[in-house]
């Protein structure tokens, strides 16, 4: 069965409070909107999934929270290695995902996400926006085999994207 990897940036983060470590920064107001208004559109899509991974950095963690309500899902894996991670620490994670998931929803930071897309895929992203949401597929059995260049694109969606489906 084919893999899918779906993307998510966090939502929109606070710096209101500059005491906060860069780990512990909340959703801001935006953010808080956006986060569930794009698992909507997900929802929509009638896309579905088998598993959701995390940064466990809280403003990942509260835009994780938000897709697993509008799906009903309570199980979400925190996996610290996602934080502040390069493409190629996030490949690592990727490629250890348990085969027995074939869609998986990954939620981190950039600049590591937008790295990753552009280089598993054709998806030339100049950036990923928050709550901004990137699907690609790749052909394989393993999520092992997925490396540079070995995805398509299937689509990339942001919040400010008009052409919603």
């Amino acid at each position: 069965m084919a893999k899918q990897l779906l993307l998510v940036r966090h939502g929109k983060s606070d710096w209101g409070n500059l005491d906060l470590k860069d780990f512990d920064r909340p959703l801001n107001k935006r953010g808080k909107e956006n986060a569930p208004e794009m698992a909507e559109r997900l929802v929509k899509r009638g896309f579905k999934f088998d598993l959701i991974v995390s940064s466990p950095a809280k403003r990942a963690k509260s835009t994780a929270k938000f897709f697993a309500e509008a799906y009903n899902v309570d199980e979400i894996k925190f996996v610290e290695e996602i934080y502040e991670a390069n493409s190629r620490t996030l490949l690592k994670v990727v490629n250890d995902f348990d085969d027995s998931a074939d869609t998986v929803i990954m939620f981190g930071h950039n600049p590591g996400f937008t790295d990753l897309a552009n280089e598993l895929s054709d998806a030339d992203i100049y950036n990923i926006p928050t709550a901004g949401m990137v699907l690609m597929s790749f052909p394989f059995d393993s999520w092992k085999m997925l490396s540079k260049g070995t995805g398509d694109l299937v689509f990339f969606d942001y919040p400010k994207n008009s052409d919603e489906v």
